[in-house]
């Protein structure tokens, strides 16, 4: 696939239906489910809310207009999409945009197999009636100081995903995703209901949806707004650009984005509402607190799976459908981050089999560190999470240097939603946006007091992100040569609709 000639017939989504599914089945992950409830309670409950989806408006949507742009126009992983748009200096961009993700797959695995064990655990009656808070912490200290259970739920989840990516777009992402997206809402919405339906559960949606006004100039409530948006949506991950390898060849850009950004703030409605009213009906507002500030693990594997024993048919249906939409989130997100990789390895020319196998094992390696130790997890978690900012000002770039007004022609003839110059100025804006956003962010870091400029052992420090950014950036530099030469081209030499081959080489 990577070398195509006009004769060669190329993998395309079935409908757009199957887009649509898989590329919210992308951004539809576990920080839907366990980092949203945590940090709309935070933020402000309704004012975070506002935040948020303004954050999607002017950030999301846009970026990936531009990810789909990339991925649809040159036919090619990030980074043979950033050779194509910006020229063969650059091709390290989507190197770098390719890395970032693949670190975050790495302990994703790990995280996905917590979901896994925990579903193993919901399904085996392991949250019986009577269990507690100290139980349910003793579980997860057991699992957790397991490294033979950590290691092999993080196998377990690379088998799973390398299954369904080894088969290709209609045998494997397609067939898996159309099922799995449907289900996921589905069962949200059960468990949404459900929850709704406890005494005390407005307490919760209070919580959740009513404004706290005196945050809306909350600097540090804006930025776990944008965050969460980056998080969340994939905007700038280079998910979005893959699938869009794939995209048929009429297709509505701005539209797509749209339901995409929609879906996925569905889903972490639906989520929030279904754990926060859950913690509020069944215990006291001190208990939900503490929920809420005990960390994304600790909300889900300690705070709400002491819970189902004590809900009215939590052990047999709360607990096992719970666990389960969390590891079809999980799962979801994480077949995407795999495609991605394996995409990049298939434009040098690489039989996607093969590929695949590569790409598992290197997870399964790079995991280990994850699986072992948590504070590493959440080191990764930091550093390439808050890398993923760099990832998108990447992608506005690229947009910029192909030329706004030409890509938004691009855009604007396959869209049934008017592509105006709104888009121009919000990809425009975007360096500005990152400024903000990314200095406010490390303005916060360095005056916490807490936090040490350097430290290895330390799950967060400016210094070590700042060093493993440095050093993939000087590793992507020099390899900028060698992706530029071997990648070869993705679109056909005679798709009209392919403006990455009109002179852009530079």
């Amino acid at each position: 696939m990577a070398r195509q000639t006009s004769g060669t017939k190329r993998e395309v989504f079935s409908s757009r239906f199957a887009f649509v599914a898989a590329a919210i089945g992308m951004a539809v992950g576990t920080g839907n489910i366990w980092r949203f409830p945590r940090d709309v309670g935070a933020g402000g409950g309704g004012v975070f809310i506002i935040a948020l989806v303004l954050a999607n408006l002017v950030w999301a949507v846009p970026l990936l207009m531009a990810e789909s742009l990339l991925g649809s126009r040159s036919r090619l992983g990030t980074i043979g999409a950033f050779r194509e748009f910006m020229g063969r200096r650059f091709a390290w961009m989507g190197g770098f945009m390719a890395v970032v993700t693949m670190g975050i797959l790495f302990y994703y695995t790990v995280i996905c197999g917590w979901a896994i064990r925990y579903f193993v655990y919901a399904v085996s009656g392991k949250f019986s009636s009577g269990a507690d808070r100290e139980q349910t912490q003793q579980l997860w200290d057991g699992f957790i100081a397991s490294p033979a259970q950590t290691i092999s739920f993080h196998v377990i989840a690379a088998f799973l995903v390398g299954f369904v990516v080894i088969r290709g777009l209609k045998g494997g992402l397609e067939a898996v995703l159309k099922f799995t997206v449907p289900a996921l809402f589905v069962i949200l919405v059960l468990l949404a209901a459900r929850a709704m339906t406890l005494s005390g559960a407005g307490e919760g949606l209070r919580y959740l949806f009513v404004p706290d006004w005196s945050r809306m100039l909350d600097g540090e409530m804006w930025l776990g707004a944008f965050v969460q948006m980056a998080f969340s949506t994939g905007a700038g991950w280079g998910l979005y650009l893959t699938y869009s390898v794939y995209m048929r060849r009429k297709e509505d850009f701005a539209l797509n984005a749209g339901i995409v950004v929609a879906g996925n703030h569905l889903a972490s409605l639906l989520a929030g509402i279904a754990v926060i009213c859950t913690v509020f009906a069944v215990q006291s507002p001190q208990y939900a607190q503490e929920a809420v500030s005990a960390g994304d693990q600790g909300l889900m594997f300690v705070y709400l799976a002491a819970l189902f024993g004590q809900l009215p048919g939590g052990t047999w249906f709360f607990a096992p459908l719970f666990f389960l939409v969390l590891v079809l989130a999980g799962l979801s997100s994480l077949i995407s981050m795999m495609e991605l990789a394996v995409r990049n390895v298939i434009d040098f020319g690489i039989t996607r089999k093969t590929a695949v196998v590569a790409i598992v094992l290197v997870t399964l390696v790079g995991g280990l560190p994850s699986a072992l130790n948590l504070d590493v997890l959440t080191n990764q978690d930091n550093v390439w999470g808050v890398g993923l900012l760099i990832s998108g000002l990447f992608a506005a770039i690229a947009m910029m240097r192909y030329g706004l007004e030409r890509a938004r022609r691009t855009l604007d003839l396959a869209s049934d939603f008017r592509v105006g110059a709104w888009w121009k100025v919000l990809i425009g804006l975007f360096p500005l946006m990152f400024a903000v956003v990314f200095g406010w962010f490390m303005y916060l870091s360095v005056t916490d007091d807490s936090q040490t400029w350097y430290d290895p052992f330390q799950t967060f420090s400016i210094g070590t992100m700042v060093l493993q950014w440095t050093v993939l950036l000087v590793m992507m530099l020099l390899l900028n040569n060698l992706f530029s030469r071997r990648i070869g081209r993705g679109a056909t030499a005679d798709d009209e609709q392919s403006p990455a081959y009109q002179g852009e080489e530079g």
